[in-house]
């Protein structure tokens, strides 16, 4: 059980990266506690009472005050990030003592433990701006949706953003090959099936394989073509976390997995190729994902059918128009020798994703 006394939390600016101070004597409770920092990967600084000034009670980014000693800390100056930890249910006095010491919450072990490893855990990896997350789908099969995907993480890795590809289609092919890094070492997927509750954003970053200044999270070359919802909600909100970008290619499919991601995508890119049965397929896929992403957008594909341009492509799908990516010639026998797309920065697909993550930028994290 989990109480708010007040809902303020650390602001980016005020939080800092470290792990928690524990104030408390008693020695099962501190148990508990050491156990639950480490489930979240933070090292505490343990003592009985208040630092000697200077010490962590100032400078931790979260306290931990077990209710023994609620008392030893009363005269402490206020600050935010101080929790009041207790066990006993039944005991109505733990609100008043919460408020003598200027706690932000109350918590009572065991029912809040989780609770309180995903707060350790913020404060342990630094709380900032999430990531911008952009979803890829394509209008109908081979609408080019994971080359766009690819470049749209390839050039925002060139600008100098910490950026995450996910592919999240595990009948794709794999973006890993797409991109020349089959055999690149790092976990797949399938590593992460069984994963629930909260996945450590630094750790997923560093067990991925590292492909042109970007992280990547793709299939391996196994029979495992699902993931647990649960799986997908917990990595994609550790990658989240991490800030910058994160590109996400989505299957034209949806099922609970992919609803999964789709709920923690910002803004969704629908590539649609410029002819009539195209549009048609993508109408469809574009009702299916509006369920649940709200900012879907067109990316309208060359060449053009007659009678058709990108505003009426965009006009005939209701949505709204993210651009144009006229036909380029040469991706392919640029893939066969090892470059990924995007690579050619004068080409139409690399002048694209410039423009649209220049806009995103211009926004200040949305386009």
């Amino acid at each position: 059980m989990a109480g708010a006394i007040t809902h303020d939390r650390l602001s980016a600016a005020e939080g800092r990266q470290g792990g928690p101070l524990i104030v408390t004597e008693d020695a099962d409770l501190l148990d508990d506690l050491l156990r639950l920092c480490a489930a979240a990967g933070a090292r505490p600084e343990v003592h009985h009472g208040v630092p000697e000034r200077g010490g962590g009670w100032e400078t931790a980014p979260l306290v931990l005050v077990g209710d023994d000693a609620a008392r030893r800390v009363r005269g402490a100056a206020r600050r935010r990030g101080v929790v009041l930890v207790g066990r006993d249910q039944d005991d109505s006095g733990v609100w008043r003592r919460a408020v003598e010491i200027g706690a932000d919450h109350v918590l009572l072990l065991p029912d809040g433990e989780q609770w309180l490893v995903d707060r350790i855990a913020d404060v342990a990896e630094g709380v900032g701006p999430p990531a911008l997350t952009v979803g890829v789908i394509g209008g109908r099969g081979g609408a080019g949706s994971s080359t766009l995907a690819c470049a749209l993480a390839v050039i925002s890795a060139r600008q100098g953003r910490r950026t995450l590809l996910v592919d999240a289609d595990p009948l794709g092919g794999g973006l890993d090959v797409l991109l020349g890094g089959e055999a690149a070492e790092g976990l797949r997927w399938p590593d992460f099936a069984a994963s629930h509750g909260r996945v450590g954003g630094g750790a997923l970053e560093e067990s991925l394989p590292s492909l042109h200044a970007l992280r990547i999270l793709s299939w391996d070359r196994g029979d495992c073509v699902t993931i647990a919802p649960e799986a997908v909600r917990a990595v994609l909100a550790a990658a989240r976390r991490r800030g910058g970008a994160v590109v996400v290619d989505l299957p034209r499919r949806i099922d609970e997995g992919v609803a999964e991601a789709l709920a923690q995508v910002d803004l969704g890119l629908l590539v649609v190729p410029a002819e009539l049965r195209a549009v048609a397929a993508a109408g469809r896929v574009a009702s299916a994902v509006g369920m649940v992403l709200k900012d879907l957008r067109v990316v309208v594909r060359g060449p053009y059918a007659p009678g058709l341009d990108d505003r009426e492509v965009a006009r005939l799908l209701g949505l709204p128009l993210a651009g144009e990516v006229p036909a380029e010639t040469g991706l392919l026998a640029a893939q066969e020798r090892g470059a990924p797309p995007g690579a050619d920065g004068r080409g139409p697909l690399a002048r694209f994703c410039s423009a649209f993550w220049e806009r995103t930028a211009v926004a200040g994290g949305g386009v």
